[in-house]
């Protein structure tokens, strides 16, 4: 599979994020290229979550503007999101993933399906019930039904949070084997091991403001803020 990139390059500008009078994001400016995964990292409540949703397109910010391959307010028809705990349909892994296909208008071929689930790793299991799935399963049918939409850009929040190390090793197998295929990867992860082996480039957010932005092995090996070494280290950025 190879999708298209029309809806890249992804440029937020000067966008800001406000809840109840709390900022979330603070005049980001960010331009996401064709290319290896983008990865986001940063201390929880750095705003990650909140930048994948308005890069996505799902919020729309207080302030700035976002636009996909040059325009704004582009309907998203390639690009597809998973959160970080995605909600499994009462039904057959099949018919979640039939229903994905629905509802992005997707013609349900016949095989197609059962390619979905081979790209997942989860073959044979179509008549399983979606919630009886394990976490790492669940997420890789999550995974799935993103694909369903063949998406050019894929969105990813945190997508092996509290997976044990062999799900979460299937997890990032997928994501190389996804991004390989030309779909954009724009990943957040809380684990710098996983930034390390998946990252092209990465963005280093605090309090809702991009502290770094690089290619990740120039950023993890020599950052240049002293905010990004001091995450790097481990201690606690307030």
């Amino acid at each position: 599979m190879r999708a298209a990139s029309s809806d890249l390059p992804i440029h937020l500008e000067g966008i800001s994020v406000r809840t109840r009078g709390v900022t979330i994001l603070d005049r980001i400016t960010l331009r996401i290229e064709v290319g290896p995964p983008t990865v986001l990292i940063g201390p929880n409540g750095s705003g990650k979550t909140s930048l994948l949703r308005a890069a996505m397109g799902v919020d729309r910010p207080t302030d700035g503007r976002v636009t996909w391959g040059g325009l704004e307010n582009a309907p998203p028809i390639r690009r597809s999101i998973v959160l970080q705990r995605p909600a499994m349909l009462r039904r057959t892994v099949a018919a979640n993933l039939s229903y994905a296909l629905r509802v992005a208008g997707i013609p349900h071929r016949a095989g197609r399906i059962d390619e979905l689930l081979a790209m997942v790793g989860l073959v044979g299991l179509n008549k399983r019930p979606a919630r009886r799935l394990s976490g790492g399963e669940q997420q890789r049918l999550a995974l799935a039904r993103a694909l369903a939409r063949d998406p050019a850009v894929l969105f990813l929040d945190e997508p092996t949070a509290s997976l044990d190390p062999a799900s979460t090793k299937a997890i990032e197998d997928i994501i190389r084997a996804i991004a390989a295929s030309g779909i954009k990867i724009v990943m957040s992860t809380h684990d710098l091991g996983e930034a390390r082996r998946l990252a092209g480039e990465i963005v280093l957010l605090h309090r809702g403001r991009v502290v770094e932005h690089g290619d990740a092995a120039q950023l993890l090996n020599s950052p240049a803020t002293a905010e990004a070494r001091a995450f790097l280290a481990g201690e606690l950025l307030v």
